[in-house]
Formats: structure tokens, C-alpha cells, sequence
């Protein structure tokens, strides 16, 4: 290495973008998605709305994040990200502002409805897109950095916004989080975005001109291929299931300890610690991602959940629990960059958006539907432990679909870091 490019690499304007996405993911996610749950019970005593009512418009936000997913992709594919996610920061800014003064239960489902559709167009989707676009062999390190900042939203932003609701009241509160939203999500999408390495001159990863110029630039996978791809559907289906699974376990999780004999404030606490392991997961698999395969590692932490799931099982003693959120809480925080990771090694940055849109769309059904098939399952039987052996093999059906997907072996990816090694040997 040469001192002109050990002096270029940490200049990278990528790192400038991964950083921007950092702060701007931890404050939209904090404030679209978790502080909502702070202010049910003020808004309910207030507007005299049902508990089902207020949850409902939140419900029907994380349908429309679906529904907009593929256009969403399309959009990010032929445009870049940087004026949708502007664009997406000024509504949602809008919307909590009317939020915060909303009076009329048509009205609050219309607000979430808008709100659903902001989520889809600045949360991780098109950021992640961003991320394929300006990284390849730092993609894993890039996509930690972002989502370890983004995991500390609720820890962050559940407190604040109690701090806000005792010192002004929801109303006041709501308005104080959507000024903030606005005041730094916008200047920094709108500012530090850029569609792709390229249009500064640059290449992925900061890679320097003179040695890798003879090396041919790789469009990517289209989404007919990734459609008509047995690697892709696998992927689909196994990524789908170990989230059905999760997301079953997330809802139920305090339940499930409170039934078990467990106080309500313990299991509280509990419940919480297992964010604190999503970012541990990220952490560490920042580091593997460029050691091992995609599916070596999908496989790796499928078979975390398993043995949480098995845990819970045998048994709820202390050390169990513990145990629990360890292995699952890493899971669940590797599952998040598993899947861009996959999809982008792959099939590629150029039509990133509309591939991974259409995983994102049977995420959002698995993680709908997974919450309720358990409640009703609980409600039959009286009881957990059906729901942890369906959820046990349910996972086990993942992990199974996982290992049988074997990337291409003419990957973008692949053939770029095949043409990358001959040039460095030769």
C-alpha cells in the first residue's frame, strides 16, 4: 500500500454517508416506531379512544411500509435514495406535527397511514440500498455501523420521550420529537446523500483507480433474475420463516415469563436486555462477514435461535432466561444484516431496491400475521409450549431452506473479487 492510498482509505466519502445514515436511522426509528408506545395510555385517557383503536393505526403503518416496498426499491433503483429519503424526512415531519394535534380517529388513521409510507422511504430499506451502492468488501462493516446505532433507538428514545410526556403532556411531547426529526434527518439526507461512488469519481470500498481501472463494472442481477433464481426463493422462504418465528417469540416474550411466575417489572427488564444482544450480534458479525460465506453465516445464526428457543423449552429458571436473550437477541441482530448482505453479494447494488423489496414485502405479512397465530395457539391450547415447539420448528424449517441455498458462483460480487485477487497476484 502506498502512502497515497493509505491516506485516501479513511477519506472515503462512503464513510461520511455511513455516518449521516447512523444518526438519521436511530432518530427516525426512535421516533416513528418506538416511542408511539410511550403515548397510548396519555392518548387514550385524553381522546377516549380504545386501546385497539390507538394500536390499530400504528398497525395499519406497518402494513403500508409493506405495500410500499416495492416501489419504494424501484424508485431508489433508478433515482438513488437521496431525494426520496429528503423527501420522506419532510412528511414524516409533517405528519407527527399533526399528530400531535390530531382530534378525530379518521384523522389518526390517515396520519399513520402517511406515516407508514414515510417509514418505508427513510427507514432501513432504501438505507441499506445506499449501503450495497457504496460498499463490497466493507458492506458488512458499513451495514453494522448503521444498524449498531440504530439497535440504541429504543434505548434512547423510549426514556426521552417519557421525559418529554412528564414535563408537557403528549401533545407537546409528539411536537418536540417531530421538530427534532425534521431538524436532522433533513439537512443530512439532503446534504451528505449520494446515489453512488461513481458520480464522485470514486469506486466501492475507496478502491484506488490505478489498479483496479481494467476491471470491468458489474451491472447486477435484474429482478427477473432474482425471480426467476432457486437461490433467491430459498433465501425468501428461509428468511421469512426465522422471522415468522421471532417476531412470535418478541410479542409474546413478557407473557410468556409473567405465565411462567416471573414479576411484570423482571420480565420487563428482560424483555429489554434482548436489544442490548441485538447489537452485540451486529457487532460481531461485522467482522465474520468478510471471513465467511453468507450462508455459512445465515446457517450460524439460524441455529442461535434454535437453541434459544430450545432453552425456553426445558426450562424458565433464571439461567435459562439468561441464556435466551443472549443466543436470541444475537440472532435477531445478525438476521438484520444477514439479509442485505445476502441479497447484495448476490445479486448486486444496480437493481438492489426492487429485489429486496419483494423479501421486505413477506417479512412485513410474517411479522403481521406471527404475533396473532401465537396469540390464537395460546388462547386453544392454555398455554405456551405448543407455541415453542411450532416456533422450534418452525425455525428448524429456516435453517434447513438456508443451507440448501448456495449462492451462484457468478455472483457480481464473486466475479469482482475473482478479477480483484488476479490483478493483486499478478
Amino acid at each position: 500500500m502506498t502512502q497515497q492510498q493509505g491516506f485516501r482509505r479513511p477519506s472515503f466519502y462512503g464513510w461520511r454517508i455511513v455516518g449521516a445514515l447512523a444518526i438519521t436511522e436511530t432518530i427516525s426509528w426512535g421516533i416513528i416506531y418506538y416511542a408511539f408506545t410511550v403515548f397510548i395510555a396519555p392518548m387514550e385517557r385524553d381522546l377516549g379512544w380504545s386501546r385497539a383503536e390507538l394500536t390499530g393505526g400504528f398497525s395499519l403503518a406497518l402494513l403500508v411500509m409493506g405495500a410500499m416496498a416495492y416501489p419504494v426499491g424501484g424508485w431508489v433503483d433508478r433515482n438513488g435514495a437521496r431525494a426520496l429519503m429528503t423527501v420522506g424526512s419532510i412528511a414524516a415531519t409533517l405528519l407527527i406535527v399533526a399528530w400531535s394535534r390530531v382530534s378525530s380517529l379518521p384523522a389518526f388513521y390517515a396520519i399513520w397511514a402517511g406515516l407508514g409510507a414515510c417509514a418505508a422511504a427513510i427507514l432501513y430499506e432504501p438505507a441499506f440500498a445506499v449501503v450495497a451502492a457504496w460498499f463490497v468488501r466493507r458492506r458488512g462493516r458499513a451495514l453494522a455501523i448503521i444498524t449498531f446505532a440504530a439497535g440504541l433507538a429504543s434505548t434512547i428514545f423510549v426514556p426521552l420521550s417519557d421525559i418529554l410526556l412528564g414535563a408537557f403532556g403528549w401533545r407537546d411531547a409528539v411536537l418536540i420529537l417531530g421538530l427534532l426529526l425534521g431538524a436532522v434527518t433533513i439537512p443530512l439526507h439532503a446534504v451528505v446523500l449520494r446515489r453512488r461512488p461513481h458520480d464522485l469519481g470514486l469506486l466501492p470500498d475507496g478502491e484506488d483507480h490505478s489498479l483496479f481501472q481494467n476491471i470491468p463494472q458489474q451491472v447486477g442481477k435484474t429482478l427477473s433474475d432474482a425471480l426467476h433464481s432457486r437461490y433467491f426463493w430459498l433465501l425468501t422462504a428461509s428468511f421469512s420463516l426465522i422471522m415468522l418465528a421471532s417476531s412470535a417469540i418478541r410479542v409474546h416474550f413478557i407473557p410468556f415469563l409473567i405465565d411462567s411466575g416471573i414479576d411484570p417489572s423482571t420480565a420487563a427488564v428482560a424483555s429489554g436486555a434482548i436489544g442490548i444482544m441485538q447489537v452485540l450480534g451486529r457487532l460481531l458479525f461485522a467482522p465474520l462477514e468478510s471471513r465467511l460465506s453468507t450462508r455459512t453465516l445465515a446457517v450460524g445464526i439460524f441455529a442461535l435461535q434454535i437453541g434459544a428457543v430450545g432453552l425456553l423449552i426445558v426450562g424458565t429458571s433464571t439461567t435459562m432466561i439468561g441464556l435466551f436473550i443472549v443466543l436470541f437477541g444475537m440472532s435477531v441482530g445478525a438476521t438484520t444484516l444477514a439479509r442485505p448482505a445476502a441479497i447484495a453479494a448476490t445479486f448486486g447494488a444496480s437493481h438492489y431496491g426492487r429485489i429486496s423489496s419483494v423479501l421486505a414485502v413477506s417479512l412485513t405479512i410474517s411479522s403481521t400475521i406471527a404475533p396473532a397465530g401465537a396469540g390464537l395457539l395460546y388462547d386453544r391450547s392454555g398455554n405456551y409450549a405448543p407455541v415453542l415447539w411450532i416456533i422450534l420448528i418452525v425455525s428448524v424449517c429456516a435453517t434447513g431452506l438456508v443451507f440448501m441455498a448456495e449462492s451462484p458462483a457468478n455472483s457480481p460480487d464473486a466475479i469482482q473479487d475473482k478479477q480483484r485477487d488476479a490483478i493483486i497476484e499478478a
